[in-house]
Parts: structure tokens; C-alpha cells; sequence
């Protein structure tokens, strides 16, 4: 999938290493108060991943072992950075593939897309066998599927006010809890929550 996009830096005016806030009138229910950590961005399209959902039901060492990267006795024997690794709902195309986004101090050849200062991603089964033992990157978060737009659908739809953009920082890429990051997000932009909500539905 990453293998058929063309990626290209910030300085093509493309969006790559931003975030997307939904705005309150966003028509997607897929997408409401959904902040999205956008990977690539070029003309042929856009890549991101959900970075305030949690996948019902699952984490990460159950995972793993559904995977067969460990067996179910070496589940309790995780390193805890390892143990600690959220499992995203990162979006709502292939849902049965992982992505993980984790610092940059962890890099596959042919694998590992560098992002931004500081993020990457990697989709391949490698980097779950190396957090498994302990030797992953410092932080990381696991994401099931991703967000997808075709040539010119995010142009259309941030021109459509379907979303703000803000800088990214690793805190909130990475850190917990989750449900806090779309407010917290918002808060970085120097928007109050609140004022957006109450304008949401009017001209």
C-alpha cells in the first residue's frame, strides 16, 4: 500500500506529518472528533492514521499472539514498554492490516517510512517481533487499518470546512489517554472546545 504512493516533503505544500482535527459538522461518522496523524500527502492522494480511537476489545499482547509473533506463555513475559503499546482503530481501510507509528530511532531498510522529525511508520510484521523483545523503538503506537482519500478528496473536503490542520508533536501522537487528544489538540490551535462545538451547524 505505502509502495504506491509518492512521497513528497512538506515543501510541495502537502500536509504530510500534520494533523487533521474533524470539525464538529463532519458528515462521516467514521470520522467525528477523529484526529488523524496524516503519513503521506501528495497528488495521488492521502494516508493517515487515527490517532484517538482504541480498538475494541484487544491489546497488544493479545495481539502478538494471535499473530504467532510470541506464544501465549511468553505473553506475561512482555517487557513492560512493550505491554504498553496502544492498539488504534487507525481507520476504516484494511482493517486487518497493522501499522505501527513510532519514533525514529527504529528503522527497517525498504520498510520504515520516515515521516517527520522525530515519526515513522512501518507495516511490516518485523517491528512486532522487535517490541516483542525489547528492542523496538522508545515509543510506539499500533494501528489496525488506516484513513484513506483519493487524488483531490482531502483538498476538497478541508475546503468543504470538514477539517482544521494543526502541527504535530510527539505527545500527541503518542501519548495516553486518548480521549483527551482531539481537546487537547484543539487547545494547541488556541481554540476552546466548547466555542467549537456551540458553533457547529451554523453558517
Amino acid at each position: 500500500m505505502m509502495a504506491s504512493m509518492t512521497y513528497k516533503g512538506k515543501g510541495n505544500g502537502y500536509l504530510d506529518g500534520q494533523l487533521l482535527l474533524a470539525m464538529p459538522g463532519m458528515m462521516d461518522d467514521r470520522f467525528a472528533r477523529c484526529v488523524v496523524y496524516l503519513c503521506a500527502h501528495s497528488d495521488e492522494g492521502a494516508m493517515g492514521i487515527i490517532i484517538n480511537r482504541r480498538a475494541p476489545s484487544l491489546n497488544f499482547s493479545e495481539l502478538l499472539v494471535q499473530l504467532e509473533v510470541i506464544g501465549p506463555d511468553e505473553a506475561i513475559r512482555l517487557p513492560a514498554q512493550a505491554g504498553a503499546v496502544p492498539v488504534l482503530k487507525g481507520g476504516p481501510v484494511e482493517t486487518g492490516r497493522g501499522f505501527v507509528l513510532h519514533s525514529n530511532d527504529f528503522y527497517i531498510d525498504n520498510s520504515t517510512l520516515p515521516i517527520d522529525a522525530g515519526v515513522s511508520l512501518t507495516a511490516t510484521i518485523d517491528i512486532l517481533r522487535a517490541i516483542a523483545h525489547g528492542a523496538g523503538p522508545d515509543r510506539a503506537v499500533l494501528a489496525l487499518g488506516y484513513a484513506g482519500w483519493s487524488p483531490g478528496q482531502l483538498e476538497d473536503e478541508m475546503q468543504h470546512n470538514g477539517w482544521l490542520t494543526c502541527p504535530a508533536d510527539s505527545a500527541l501522537i503518542f501519548d495516553t489517554p486518548l480521549e483527551s487528544k482531539y481537546e487537547r489538540a484543539l487547545r494547541k490551535l488556541g481554540i476552546d472546545p466548547g466555542f467549537l462545538s456551540a458553533q457547529s451547524g451554523h453558517a
